[in-house]
């Protein structure tokens, strides 16, 4: 069944998707006719400063002088006049797409504009502007009182974010080709969003109140996607990918004198095969009441019942029954194909369940030696083991000692000797036991020395609010999740998405349709993935900071909220079709649109699955283990 429903995908996990993708998203296709709006804009200012010549053709003090031009124009007083320069502005970030031929030329023009404009100041520019309109409480109040909000309330909010967003995308992703000054603009800009210069707080804050705001229901017109994906790639350039992340906890390790990790977690992951889903109880059930005879004849019974499980592979053979127990992990050659051909041994077994007994040869199948990944040991484990040992053996304990194996048998030897073998000291556990001592002997032992890293500025400036923040995030992904009904008291995360016109063809409606459930999709996306990123972050700054988060997320409802997402067929969320690749950015701006019919819309496009759901779920998973993990109580939850 695994082979037929569940095919394998060309999928692989990362910090982000494509560079395009990422820029594609940050767009609605109710938005597409602000493009060419934008063009407009630059287009007639360009026109009149710089007469019959192209963008492209001006050399490097040509450009800096129109954007300063340009910058000067967003000081004035009239809002109207104001837009119109930020519009300009957003066409240069978007890669002067009028001007190019490609979609590699839009992209790498959108790159080249966003260093331009951020070494001559747009950002700092962008961010006044942008408190200025947190600020505007006329169109707070403007957009309170009206019955649906659509795109018109948050005009000059999206365009405002859309140039940050682009500056932040775009510099923060590294390119071989890359000249020295890009990189070291990349680095200023880094510091510049990780330490706050000007105001006292880190930029992400600022993102975080305008989420807390949207969620109170005082600026229902803020245009939530933007602001989260914005949100989302703000974490990321400051604090740090996955590779970045396992490199500090590596570095980490080597100060606090512990021995290096044995592996990368997620290296690990990309190497094992797929397994699909388990089963759900009642197909089970169901399965076991149709099949009672099959049962009876078939020798492996409990196979057809199950679905394969990546550690049912491993657990196959008992390593004890052979001379080999001692296999060392790294002899990891053969554990391909050794996994496919028990792999297609399963499948096949559970595709034709009712063949009559038959000893199927066994002896060909090469099994994989030892776990896909070395496995760990807490000092905990070792102490339990040899408390429920001395019990049996002896009648009586030693506490924690485990060092004294006097009177225990010989097995019992040798398994402590394996589990030493394994042992495992985190750097969470280093940092508890340096608190323990911190308030033993707080007067002799004085203040601890903090290190000044962007995640612990991040956390001061997060700290005061932090249950709001949480809280906040958690009422979006709720109202996002493909699970949820829409509820009167739910908020409405729309406003950014909503024509003013809503659809009167049928054709209108499924564009809209496709459009709404796409806004959902990336929603849920950003959120999971910055969720994701400030817990594995704060757990390596401070084990406490990460236990502050996650019961907050506990108390938040979490738990049950990521449960209530998976109660849906996840193999139609992950192979949704739920986009129109023709609308989306650069595509849309340099090539003839077709028409769009009801059919094509239909079809979608030809991908085998959606890139962003199988991140979401893998995210979303990720955070459950990360919230459950040692922790009885939640687990029973």
């Amino acid at each position: 069944q695994g082979s037929v429903d569940c095919p394998n995908l060309e999928f692989e996990y990362g910090d982000a998707d494509g560079h395009g993708a990422e820029l594609a998203e940050l767009y609605s296709y109710t938005e597409e006719p602000e493009l060419s709006h934008n063009r407009r804009c630059f287009e007639e200012d360009f026109h009149t400063q710089v007469p019959d010549r192209r963008w492209l053709e001006l050399d490097r003090a040509q450009q800096k002088a129109y954007v300063m031009h340009l910058l000067d124009g967003l000081e004035v007083v009239n809002r109207d006049k104001r837009l119109r320069v930020a519009r300009a502005i957003l066409y240069l970030a978007q890669g002067v797409f009028g001007d190019c031929d490609n979609e590699g030329d839009v992209l790498h023009w959108s790159r080249h504009n966003s260093f331009l404009l951020y070494q001559l100041g747009t950002f700092s520019a962008f961010l006044e502007l942008l408190n200025m309109e947190i600020e505007n409480s006329q169109a707070c109040s403007s957009a309170l009182r009206k019955p649906a909000i659509s795109l018109a309330d948050s005009t000059e909010l999206r365009v405002l974010l859309s140039v940050m967003y682009l500056m932040v995308e775009n510099i923060r992703v590294e390119q071989e080709t890359d000249p020295p000054e890009w990189k070291t603009c990349r680095e200023t800009f880094r510091m510049e969003l990780s330490f706050p210069v000007h105001t006292e707080e880190p930029f992400a804050l600022l993102l975080f109140t305008m989420v807390t705001k949207f969620c109170s229901g005082h600026a229902p017109h803020f245009p939530m996607k933007k602001v989260l994906l914005l949100l989302w790639k703000v974490l990321l350039f400051t604090l740090g990918g996955f590779e970045a992340l396992q490199a500090m906890k590596v570095r980490r390790r080597e100060e606090l004198g512990l021995p290096p990790l044995p592996e990368d977690s997620i290296q690990v992951v990309r190497g094992m095969r797929a397994a699909s889903p388990p089963t759900c109880a009642i197909e089970l059930v169901e399965q076991q009441q149709q099949q009672p005879q099959q049962q009876k004849r078939s020798h492996r019974s409990r196979r057809p019942l199950m679905k394969q499980d990546s550690l049912d592979i491993y657990n196959e053979r008992d390593p004890f029954k052979n001379d080999e127990g001692g296999v060392d992990e790294e002899e990891n050659d053969d554990v391909d194909g050794g996994m496919e051909g028990e792999l297609e041994l399963v499948e096949r077994d559970a595709l034709i369940p009712a063949m009559p007994a038959q000893r199927l040869p066994l002896e060909r199948v090469s099994f994989p030696k030892g776990l896909p990944w070395a496995p760990k040991v807490r000092q905990k484990d070792i102490e339990h083991f040899l408390e429920a040992s001395r019990n049996k053996f002896i009648g009586f304990t030693l506490g924690q000692d485990t060092e004294t194996l006097i009177g225990l048998p010989r097995p019992i030897h040798e398994s402590v000797k394996t589990l030493k073998q394994h042992k495992y000291v985190s750097i969470s556990d280093v940092q508890i036991k340096n608190e323990e001592e911190l308030e033993k002997c707080p007067m002799s032992l004085g203040e601890e020395e903090v290190q000044e890293t962007p995640c612990e500025v991040l956390y001061r400036a997060m700290l005061y609010n932090l249950p709001q923040y949480m809280i906040a995030l958690l009422k979006i992904l709720l109202a996002a999740a493909p699970t949820s009904k829409a509820k009167t008291d739910s908020i409405n995360i729309l406003a950014d998405v909503l024509p003013e016109e809503m659809p009167i063809t049928v054709l209108q409606s499924m564009k809209l349709g496709i459009d709404v459930n796409r806004h959902k999709e990336i929603i849920v996306k950003s959120i999971s993935a910055l969720l994701l990123l400030l817990l594995k972050h704060f757990k390596l700054n401070h084990i406490y900071q990460f236990e502050y988060v996650s019961q907050h997320l506990v108390f938040a409802n979490c738990i049950p909220l990521i449960l209530k997402f998976f109660n849906q067929n996840i193999m139609s969320y992950i192979t949704a079709k739920n986009s129109i690749s023709v609308l989306d950015y650069p595509h849309c701006t340099v090539c003839d649109l077709p028409e769009l019919t009801a059919e094509s819309l239909e079809a979608g496009d030809n991908n085998q699955f959606c890139w962003r759901n199988l991140f979401s779920c893998i995210n979303l998973l990720r955070i459950l283990n990360k919230l459950t993990k040692w922790k009885h109580s939640r687990t029973m939850v």
